[in-house]
């Protein structure tokens, strides 16, 4: 495990992202709401959190769902793993979509989404005319499930 400085700006009068346990990979981001946003079903918004970052170059930070939030009240991210780039510096938002058939709050400092941050690999891509033949070769999807 790495630990890595990150430089934090922080708006929402609700407390900073933290690891819940010595085990996690992801801390918590709160909705940072003047008023409560209702979601009808299949309805999405774009939910503040307040929140700035500056992250080394070479790293990135994903926006997850929470499960808690999935399961119980049917309320995902979209675009997800939604990724903040190392250059990124404007405020931190989550696309949230409500899939349950009720609709459903959000209010300021509820737990709405989680940060994940993880270092970056780069592809330096070259150009073939040619790719290399593997045992898969062209199969797509659900190719190696059932025959």
């Amino acid at each position: 495990m790495q630990n890595i400085p990150v430089n934090i700006i922080n708006q929402s009068g609700n407390e900073l992202p933290a690891y819940a346990t010595t085990g996690s990979a992801g801390m918590d981001l709160r909705a940072n709401l003047q008023q409560s946003v209702t979601l009808q079903s299949l309805e999405r918004a774009l939910i503040p959190t307040g929140l700035f970052i500056e992250l080394p170059e070479g790293f990135e930070a994903q926006v997850r769902p929470r499960s808690g939030l999935a399961i119980k009240q049917g309320i995902t991210c979209l675009n997800t793993p939604g990724t903040i780039d190392s250059d990124y510096r404007g405020e931190l938002k989550v696309i949230l979509i409500n899939l349950s058939t009720e609709p459903q709050t959000i209010h300021h400092g509820d737990r709405i989404a989680q940060m994940v941050v993880a270092s970056v690999t780069k592809a330096d891509l070259i150009q073939v005319q040619q790719l290399n033949i593997t045992a898969r070769g062209e199969g797509g999807f659900g190719h190696t499930g059932k025959q």
